[in-house]
């Protein structure tokens, strides 16, 4: 099901999920689980609904005002080879890409799984680690808690070491 997406949902313009407004991919299923989640219709790997990539390409296609596109959860990561396709299929549009993942970075980066190496390498700005409730800060940007991080992926990738992105 290369073809397909399994999502949660979607919301087609977006200014809560990363900066400009974004198209927002909701993936179903989540093995993190996290407690006080924002999303946790999100978690059931049974749930949700297969998506076709190219009415998901269409639909962001349509709209000419969209920054980028953030993909969130449920867990991206679970679904890496059907994502790098939906990307590799708008990378001419100009539009960054946020991924969301219970996941660090580090963790990421060690996996031996080509898909989940290959849908971060096309990742702008990852923010990572699991959401913990008794670190919850509002007051954060496109963050829920202040163990998670957004990074800038390319740059870390670059240097060898982790650059935390600045949205300001």
């Amino acid at each position: 099901m290369c073809d397909k997406i399994k999502i949660a949902g979607i919301v087609e313009e977006s200014i809560v999920d990363g900066p400009g407004i974004r198209f927002v991919i909701f993936t179903q299923g989540c093995p993190h689980k996290c407690i006080g989640c924002h999303n946790p219709q999100t978690h059931d790997f049974s749930l949700g609904r297969y998506e076709d990539i190219d009415k998901l390409v269409d639909m962001i296609d349509s709209n000419p005002l969209l920054s980028g596109i953030t993909l969130s959860g449920g867990e991206p990561f679970m679904q890496p080879l059907q994502l790098v396709s939906l990307i590799d299929k708008i990378k001419n549009k100009n539009l960054d890409v946020i991924t969301y993942t219970g996941y660090t970075y580090e963790k990421l980066m060690q996996s031996k799984n080509k898909d989940i190496l290959e849908l971060l390498k096309r990742t702008d700005i990852l923010i990572d680690g699991e959401f913990v409730l008794e670190l919850k800060d509002e007051n954060l940007e496109f963050r829920g808690s202040s163990n998670q991080r957004a990074i800038d992926v390319k740059k870390s990738m670059n240097k060898g070491c982790i650059i935390e992105y600045n949205f300001s």
